[in-house]
């Protein structure tokens, strides 16, 4: 009898040292609210485009080491990467922000609105935070703090990644996650599990989002050159038309998707972005030129559409009298949620938001680096609220008037904290 009652006293003295101790770690949580939304004002304020997010990487840098965490700058180009050792021996979890921004104009008429112009490819344009990569850097600054002052709690390390040019390197340059790796950010010490998040403009705040396994799309950049034969504008029938046989070939790309994919196993897209050819309005011009990316979840159906790609732009050309080619550059793997981490974080997301509030989703054909250290170690991904409660529709990323509602920061920070403290824990 006096034993069993020495254990339920032990026992409600170590929940009531949890329950305190939890108290503890969210309070903290709280506190970083408020500079979390002022770092991200400040970022979006002031976007840098990949491998070039200098002021952004001085910024995250300063922050880090205010914490006394271990910085290395430089990763990457302009990545960079604290490392924080915890109280006790244990795992290494990493955690990845990207910082880059899009060369895209703002058209919000925000206080922080961004002014930013630079030249993009020989083309002026606004720099935006067009994809909520200024609220990922500030929710992984705000988790930085959160943990800095928790270490006691920490059975560990945990790497903070602070990655630059996830939308793709300046051509010619190597850039993103995939140089990360290659630098061996994932090592020294060795990385056990990586986890991530990504803000959604079209998930209302408090909500978040994951799938089990294939995720995000695979994606290609792919750019077909059209050369035909230039000609007075007056006669078509003297040159070969490098626009018309163009258009025929993006015709052609359409019906690979709608005719000749099974869209009932996996989603697939085909899309292109740019297309230049041409300098009056009198001349046919001798070339043109195509910019487009290709989006797939299977492995056999990407091979099938490249293949398909390639056969159908040559032979249309050919039909037309003209020449085409295509160049390819593969910009990520599919993004796969490993199973068994993403069984053992699902508790946790379920915590920290309500479970009504962790909603299983399907695939989604965008495209994330993220990918590349998934590739390596096991990964969760999962996307995180930004859309104001109540609107039933949201400006997509990727556009001029893409908006994020800032109540949703704090269930970032709270997310990606308790995956850290609770996967070391294990």
């Amino acid at each position: 009898m006096k034993y069993t009652k020495t254990l339920c006293i032990v026992g409600t003295i170590l929940v009531s040292a949890f329950a305190k101790a939890q108290t503890s770690f969210d309070q903290d949580i709280a506190a970083v609210k408020d500079k979390v939304i002022e770092w991200r004002r400040d970022f979006h304020q002031n976007p840098e485009l990949g491998n070039r997010e200098f002021k952004t990487a001085e910024k995250i840098a300063k922050h880090l080491k205010s914490l006394g965490i271990e910085v290395q700058t430089g990763v990457a180009k302009t990545g960079v990467v604290g490392l924080l050792k915890g109280d006790l021996p244990g795992k290494v979890v990493a955690l990845r922000a990207d910082i880059d921004a899009l060369p895209v104009t703002e058209r919000n008429d925000l206080p922080f609105k961004s002014n930013v112009t630079t030249t993009f490819l020989g083309a002026e344009t606004g720099v935006m935070h067009a994809c909520g990569h200024d609220t990922h850097t500030a929710i992984l600054m705000g988790v930085a703090e959160v943990l800095a002052k928790n270490k006691d709690k920490i059975k560990g390390s945990v790497k903070f990644v602070f990655q630059p040019a996830e939308e793709g390197p300046p051509p010619g340059e190597e850039g993103g996650a995939k140089l990360m790796v290659k630098e061996g950010v994932l090592q020294n010490p060795q990385v056990d599990a990586i986890f991530g998040l990504h803000i959604n403009s079209a998930t209302p705040a408090g909500t978040i989002r994951y799938k089990p396994g294939g995720t995000m799309a695979a994606t290609e950049r792919f750019v077909v050159k059209v050369k035909g034969k230039q000609s007075h504008g007056s006669q078509p029938w003297s040159g070969v038309d490098p626009i018309l046989i163009s258009a025929q070939i993006i015709d052609g790309f359409q019906s690979i998707i709608s005719r000749e994919s099974n869209l009932t196993e996996e989603a697939a897209v085909i899309t292109v972005g740019k297309i230049t050819s041409g300098l009056r309005f009198n001349i046919i011009p001798e070339s043109a030129e195509m910019i487009g990316t290709v989006r797939t979840l299977d492995p056999d159906m990407r091979e099938k559409i490249i293949r398909r790609m390639n056969e159908m732009a040559r032979d249309i050309a050919k039909a037309y009298g003209g020449e085409a080619e295509i160049e390819w550059q593969n910009m990520t793997v599919v993004t796969y949620n490993d199973l068994d981490l993403t069984a053992q974080s699902l508790p946790t997301l379920q915590k920290v938001s309500g479970a009504e509030n962790v909603q299983l989703q399907k695939a989604v054909t965008g495209g994330e680096d993220f990918s590349f250290f998934q590739e390596k170690v096991p990964g969760f991904y999962f996307f995180l609220g930004g859309m104001t409660p109540g609107n039933k529709e949201a400006f997509p990323h990727h556009t001029p008037d893409f908006y994020i509602d800032e109540s949703g920061f704090q269930l970032g920070v709270k997310a990606l904290s308790q995956l850290t403290v609770d996967y070391l824990s294990k």
